[in-house]
């Protein structure tokens, strides 16, 4: 099932290039911690809990929980309880893309590295 964003949406054609930066930028902030996008990228495989999270990166459930914050604070991420536990997801199933894209940014993978070459020669 499709995750979506309860919000208005602008339509794209009202705002500017330097507009859609700005509403951009807080969100980019919150994911540009190396701990909050390895949950980021955590999330995009699967939803998770605070222990799977704890577990997955070695961080202490205090450490996952403040880094989550940000994350939910801009809507990244969302939270629903189940059970004596809360499960987190990514916001939307168009957030899992990007995100998974973010890891191969730097060219740190194989992925990476041929996807910068590829790009580089069709310019």
């Amino acid at each position: 099932m499709e995750r979506v964003l309860d919000v208005q949406l602008l339509p794209s054609a009202e705002l500017t290039d330097r507009e859609r930066a700005r509403l951009l930028v807080p969100k980019l902030k919150a994911l540009a911690d190396e701990n909050r996008l390895t949950l980021a990228l955590l999330l995009a495989e699967r939803p998770r809990t605070v222990k799977e999270l704890q577990e997955a990166t070695g961080m202490s459930q205090t450490l996952v929980s403040h880094h989550l914050a940000p994350l939910r604070e801009q809507e990244l991420v969302m939270v629903t309880p189940r059970g004596r536990a809360n499960v987190y997801t990514l916001c939307c199933d168009q957030l899992v893309g990007p995100v998974r894209w973010l890891a191969t940014l730097a060219a740190l993978t194989p992925e990476g590295a041929a996807a910068c070459c590829s790009e580089a020669e069709h310019e």
